[in-house]
């Protein structure tokens, strides 16, 4: 897909992520999946993007397990993409990073586009908390323990057909 970046020598879950998600386009198409679009045209109209570009998202995003197509058309074959329980994990990654592009690009200047928390009707300000206690976690919270042979990307990550 015309990568620049070789993760395959890392030891790193986000260089591992960056390899599923880090495209240019890709995080788009994910995030109008969560918004319900689930077809190509849809896709190639809400983007704009060439449809080159969009099918070999598609195609990377099902060989990763992000999305999984589904015939909804045999003539012509046709399929749309839902995302599955892997792509739905990422919804936290968007709204960490919508809420980091609010607040550092757009800063004042309104993006015309708000996440409102539906339970107290403020607009979603994200953090991450632990799963285990809840407490809300900041850099200084967290100790990382990094074993001595671990593997790298290329290991659990198989490099992409060339199409």
């Amino acid at each position: 897909m015309g990568r620049t970046a070789d993760y395959s020598r890392q030891s790193c879950s986000i260089a591992a992520t960056l390899e599923v998600i880090g495209d240019p386009w890709t995080l788009l198409v994910i995030r109008d999946a969560f918004n319900g679009l689930t077809r190509f045209e849809q896709w190639q109209e809400r983007l704009g993007v060439a449809r080159n570009v969009l099918a070999a998202r598609l195609k990377s995003l099902v060989q990763h397990g992000v999305l999984e197509p589904r015939l909804y058309s045999e003539r012509p074959p046709r399929n749309e993409y839902v995302l599955t329980a892997k792509g739905k994990d990422l919804y936290g990654v968007l709204v960490t990073l919508h809420g980091w592009g609010a607040k550092h690009v757009y800063g004042e200047a309104d993006s015309g586009v708000d996440m409102v928390h539906k339970t107290c009707g403020h607009t979603l300000e994200p953090k991450i908390a632990c799963a285990c206690c809840g407490e809300i976690v900041k850099p200084r919270d967290i100790r990382l323990t990094i074993a001595a042979d671990r593997p790298t990307v290329g290991d659990v990550l198989p490099r992409e057909e060339a199409a």
